[in-house]
């Protein structure tokens, strides 16, 4: 298993992670690679992400975070509908709290 580096916990290189790995999905799965993502970009309306992205997506997310970042619990506190309007921005910010939150321990 490979250890886990130290991230920086900040806005800006957390959502240049999460934007490495949509960008990754999107040209993977759908050839798409020329989708421009920011901080309101939303997973469902803008980038059309399937449940099965999402799952690829929580996969991506641990393998790059660990433990520390977990994502089908993010998801599972949420209703359907904030899911359908989940951001960029709001996974960056749950990304961020987790991050800190684990280094604080």
């Amino acid at each position: 298993m490979n250890p886990i580096t130290p991230h920086p916990v900040d806005e800006g290189a957390v959502l240049a992670d999460i934007t490495g790995m949509l960008t990754r999905l999107l040209e993977d799965e759908y050839g798409l690679d020329d989708i421009e993502i920011d901080m309101a970009t939303t997973f469902n309306r803008d980038l059309e992400l399937e449940s099965i992205d999402l799952v690829t997506l929580a996969g991506l997310l641990e393998e790059r975070y660990g433990g520390r970042v977990n994502f089908a619990e993010f998801l599972a506190g949420m209703e359907f509908d904030e899911i359908i309007e989940l951001t960029v921005g709001r996974l960056v910010d749950h990304v961020v709290t987790s991050l800190r939150a684990a280094g604080a321990s």
